[in-house]
């Protein structure tokens, strides 16, 4: 069997008498706008009452958490360079941690252990410092003290390292030695 293809003139004759030609209502655009309008006023209430819901949410979370965090941070009541200070100190000491955390090892542990309990000692100096200065407010001997500890914290943990490097070489070389 051939199949014949119909020419796009062809199709419509075919389906001349199916069309739907009616005339709409003269009131029809009228009613389709009215009814328009009154969805369009429905979605409008509940969509400012829900962008109202999440913003009310949104602030008590936010009010909650930023309570919640408030006497962890001690450090509200310093000045904007104090909290510099502190963040970029904190960051430092933060990166130490982790490359001393990746270098990890059953021959390193000790030393590990060993640093992160001073580690502690250091941090509850710190703490002990951070209570002062919400206390007594800013002064140069407070300021003094914080910035003290958070660079003696920092050379604290690249003498670790380094301390590591070296436990690493060490034994590097006496694998290489023994073979």
């Amino acid at each position: 069997m051939e199949k014949k293809h119909d020419t796009l003139e062809d199709v419509f004759k075919k389906l001349e008498h199916q069309w739907d030609i009616e005339d709409l209502d003269e009131n029809h655009y009228d009613r389709f706008i009215a009814k328009r309008a009154a969805k369009k006023s429905k979605k409008k209430y509940w969509y400012s009452l829900s962008v109202a819901a999440s913003i009310v949410v949104l602030i008590g979370c936010f009010t909650f958490l930023n309570h919640k965090n408030e006497p962890a941070k001690n450090l509200s009541l310093a000045s904007r360079e104090t909290q510099q200070t502190d963040s970029i100190f904190s960051c430092m000491i933060k990166m130490e941690l982790d490359k001393i955390k990746e270098k990890k090892s059953p021959v390193n542990e000790k030393i590990i252990a060993d640093a992160m309990a001073q580690m502690r000692i250091l941090d509850a100096d710190y703490e002990k410092i951070k209570q002062e200065l919400h206390k007594n407010g800013e002064n140069k001997q407070i300021i003094f003290a914080m910035i003290r500890n958070l660079k003696t914290r920092i050379s604290f943990l690249e003498n670790v390292l380094d301390q590591i490097n070296n436990t690493e070489k060490l034994i590097t070389i006496t694998d290489e030695k023994t073979i």
